[in-house]
Formats: structure tokens, C-alpha cells, sequence
């Protein structure tokens, strides 16, 4: 009796060898290099994989889909939206740091892809804005019931505006996802784009390395 029980766990052993063997391997650091319509280039725990819409690499990173502006990637059951040049960093799939690279663009500002109650948009970071900021259009499009927030004033460059305060449920920038953020809806045509403001930031560390500006959470 004693050897079946040792022949039982010889064998159970080398059951779950085998399976680690053939598994795939566990991605610690995902790139964007290169976007196209239904592919993408990334940069795989120091590999490049050009991987099509619905593929898979041995490293077990599937490309759900891609276009010209960002990639979402799946990895063990998370999906990721990510911007070329964005990061993911080891260690995201088990909610420990959480980092996106955000590459210098023209004129010295820094463009993030994210989204906003899952809905995809394009940040400009600003480090002077006190909330994350759009105009009126931008938020209709995003479906913000703005006029169920707070009514405020702000100062911009052109005079004092009014403005809506309101609580956006979800906003996310690459890996990093924060719940209950809150933003800055003003009632004419400014800003021409979605700003990135403290009110996601300060949450968040940053810093700069060589023209690069990294986002880091321990959400």
C-alpha cells in the first residue's frame, strides 16, 4: 500500500512539471513599439513579437485589437489598453505596481491614450490643472451627465468661466485605473483637448527619465 502511494505522488509530481513546462510563460514587461489596424508590434520581456488581432505570444500575451492610436492586450484574464511607447511593468497582474511611459511628443507635451467610463480617449498631461478638464462637446460625446454636478467658476487664460464639477466613476491611463476621479467640464469650446489634470496625477507618482515621463500607482 505504502508504494502505490509513493508511486501515486512520483507521478502527480511529474504531472504538474510537465504542465509549468508547456504553460506559457508569465510576461513581466509589456511594450507598444509599432500600431496598425488589427496588429502591433511589442516589445515582450526584451523580445518583439508582431502579433495579429486575436493572437497570442509565448509569452501568453494576446492582442484583443489595435488601431492606429492603441492596442488592448490580455494577460491572465486582465485586458490593458495601451498607447505606442506605453509600458506595463512587472507585477500588474497581481495589483502591485502599476507604471505607463509616456514619450516626449511635439512641442514638448506628453499624449496619453486612456479612457474615460470605458470610453477611449486621448489626454494631453497637465501638471497645472487642478482636475481632469474637457468642454461641453468632449463630455457629451463621453456621456457625462454634467449638469448633475456642481456648478463652479475657473480661472483660465481668457477670464474667469463657469464650469461644472462632476465625479467620473472610472478613468484609466494605460494599466493604471482609478475609480471616483474628479473632473472639470467647461461650457464653451475650451480645452480643445481632454486635459490630464491633479486630480488623476496626484494620486499617482511621476518623474522623468530622459524625456520620458513615468506614471506609477500601487493600485
Amino acid at each position: 500500500m505504502g508504494n502505490q502511494w509513493l508511486w501515486r505522488y512520483v507521478i502527480a509530481a511529474l504531472l504538474l512539471a510537465t504542465l509549468a513546462a508547456i504553460s506559457p510563460a508569465k510576461a513581466a514587461n509589456v511594450a507598444v513599439k509599432g500600431l496598425f489596424a488589427g496588429s502591433a508590434v511589442l516589445t515582450i520581456d526584451g523580445r518583439q513579437r508582431l502579433l495579429k488581432a486575436g493572437a497570442t505570444s509565448p509569452e501568453g500575451v494576446t492582442l484583443v485589437s489595435a488601431n492606429s492610436r492603441y492596442a488592448v492586450v490580455e494577460i491572465d484574464g486582465q485586458r490593458h489598453q495601451l498607447g505606442i511607447s506605453q509600458h506595463i511593468a512587472s507585477g500588474f497582474a497581481n495589483a502591485q505596481r502599476r507604471e505607463v511611459r509616456i514619450n516626449e511628443g511635439a512641442g514638448g507635451h506628453y499624449w496619453a491614450a486612456g479612457q474615460i467610463n470605458g470610453h477611449a480617449i486621448r489626454f494631453m498631461v497637465d501638471t497645472g490643472a487642478t482636475n481632469i478638464a474637457m468642454n461641453r462637446a468632449t463630455a457629451e460625446r463621453l456621456g457625462v451627465n454634467f449638469r448633475a454636478g456642481r456648478e463652479a467658476r475657473a480661472g483660465t487664460a481668457g477670464g474667469i468661466v463657469p464650469i461644472y464639477l462632476v465625479q467620473l466613476a472610472r478613468v484609466s491611463v494605460g494599466a493604471i485605473v482609478l475609480d471616483n476621479v474628479q473632473a472639470s467640464v467647461h461650457l464653451d469650446e475650451s480645452p480643445a483637448h481632454v486635459l490630464l489634470g491633479n486630480s488623476f496625477l496626484s494620486q499617482l507618482e511621476m518623474q522623468k527619465e530622459n524625456g520620458v515621463l513615468v506614471l506609477s500607482s500601487q493600485r
